[in-house]
């Protein structure tokens, strides 16, 4: 690929103008054309374009700063409480699963309707006092496969005279997720090894910033896009820096992400609006509602629309400043705006395969959802343009065109901050 879009290159190592591959003799200017990453620290920049890219940051890090110190949640955050006086939650081991009950045709002739067999959907359990119980599971808990030797959570219920009433409430799945958790943390350490670990650092500290930040700032009624924009930024400073390492080009896509961002907010803000929605599709808005009723549903979600586009979002803009930091290591006489028109064709491949990662995911985790709205007699539009759709709808539309006008963007952004081409020793046109 590289070879294919760098003439310039090819003709002077056959001149021998310029080393081999990763060669450092003999040369002031000392950067070798390894595609290491490590490589990339030998790549001039231009001192203007530089600094104008770190002033930028620097007044976004400052605004950033004041953003979570202004909105920063003072505990004052409405509160539900999630199950009434005296109820608790045990564990229990499952002794015996009952069979599932049969599922009723809701078309058929309700007289000749079967009965439902004693127990269907049941479970033994027992306590930790060796008690065993009876209790009523919902149907996808007996049908998931639970066995002998599961561990299930139960709602105690407090009764009269001291007893008590158990329910199923849950089923105990630490093991398997803790599991699958170490795995994924063991794959990124092995394979990625010192960059892995530091982009699970970074990955920590975005689930801190969302999650002891993010969510309680906008539960107390701050501005969900000022909230989002700047939990977003955190993250990214974190997320990048601490993955990529702190350089010129780590800064280059940082900038690159900051424009989408910029763009993704703005559109969502148009679109949300232009929609005519509300921000009450979601199945949890009628309980945000009752609890937390003064929340700005709308806006709210505009601050999913910006947090929906984070990941790939930094994927597409790593990738581009990459590939002009490699472009410029591979030649230096190739012009600016051949920089921009190769690390471009690159760009574009990386934009269709991460349009195709969007729309696939969201399709596998409303798999679900899809089945159920094909059993209705209306067109897929008509139920797509319903509130509950067309948030989706609208949440990857907009994120998408965010990312997607980050590529150029950034593309532009690396390919001004290189340095100048060379031709002999001497400067050629910038483009």
């Amino acid at each position: 690929m590289i070879v294919k879009n760098v003439p310039g290159a090819v003709a002077a190592h056959t001149r021998g103008i310029l080393p081999p591959m990763g060669d450092h003799s003999g040369h002031g200017h000392g950067h070798g054309h390894s595609h290491d990453p490590a490589a990339f620290a030998g790549v001039r920049t231009s001192s203007l374009p530089r600094n104008a890219v770190l002033g930028l940051l620097v007044l976004v890090a400052v605004a950033t700063v004041i953003g979570l110190v202004t909105l920063w949640p003072d505990g004052k955050r409405p509160h539900a409480e999630y199950a009434a006086t005296g109820v608790s939650y045990p564990v229990a081991t499952v002794v015996s699963a009952h069979d599932p009950c049969p599922v009723i045709d809701p078309n058929a002739d309700p007289s000749g309707t079967p009965e439902m067999p004693k127990g269907c959907d049941g479970l033994t359990v027992k306590l930790a006092d060796g008690t065993r119980v009876d209790v009523q599971a919902e149907p996808g808990a007996v049908r998931s496969g639970l066995r002998k030797g599961d561990r299930v959570t139960l709602a105690k219920v407090p009764g009269a005279e001291g007893g008590a009433v158990y329910s199923y409430f849950g089923t105990q799945r630490k093991a398997p997720v803790g599991l699958l958790l170490a795995a994924f943390v063991l794959v990124v350490v092995a394979v990625a090894r010192k960059r892995g670990a530091l982009a699970l650092v970074g990955l920590g500290v975005a689930a801190t910033v969302v999650g002891g930040w993010m969510v309680p700032s906008l539960l107390e009624g701050h501005s969900p896009v000022g909230v989002a924009l700047t939990a977003s930024a955190a993250i990214m400073f974190a997320v990048l820096y601490a993955a990529h390492g702190i350089s010129m080009r780590t800064s280059t896509a940082l900038a690159g992400t900051l424009v989408g961002l910029g763009i993704t907010a703005l559109l969502g803000q148009l679109a949300s609006g232009w929609a005519r929605l509300s921000g009450l599709g979601a199945e949890a808005s009628d309980p945000l509602r009752t609890f937390a009723g003064d929340l700005d549903f709308r806006g709210l979600l505009v601050a999913a629309i910006i947090v929906a586009g984070l990941g790939v979002l930094n994927d597409v803009t790593i990738t581009q400043s990459s590939a002009v930091w490699e472009l410029r290591a591979a030649s230096e006489t190739m012009s600016r705006r051949e920089l921009y028109t190769s690390a471009m064709r690159i760009g574009r491949d990386h934009i269709a395969s991460a349009i195709y990662t969007i729309v696939f995911v969201y399709a596998g985790t409303a798999l679900t959802t899809l089945l159920f709205v094909a059993l209705y007699d209306r067109t897929l539009l008509d139920l797509l343009l319903t509130e509950q759709f067309a948030e989706e709808c609208v949440m990857t539309l907009s994120s998408s065109i965010g990312l997607v006008l980050a590529m150029p963007a950034t593309t532009v952004i690396a390919a001004l901050t290189v340095s100048a081409p060379r031709s002999h020793g001497r400067r050629r046109a910038a483009w």
